[in-house]
């Protein structure tokens, strides 16, 4: 039987990614309580493709 918890993966992906025009994108997975955080999570990431520190959001 799966532990029903409020622990859930999430992936987050880069905002400024999709703008820029550049092929490929940039994804990161984690964890998030469902409890605690309820609205989508927002976090500053590094994007490989850009070099540099961008914006992530939570996506699906």
């Amino acid at each position: 039987m799966a532990k029903k918890g409020n622990r859930v993966q999430v992936i987050m992906e880069c905002t400024e990614h999709k703008e820029s025009g550049r092929p490929g994108t940039s994804r990161y997975i984690t964890t998030k309580n469902r409890k605690n955080t309820p609205d989508r999570l927002e976090m500053k990431k590094y994007n490989p493709i850009l070099k540099r520190m961008t914006v992530h959001k939570e996506i699906k």
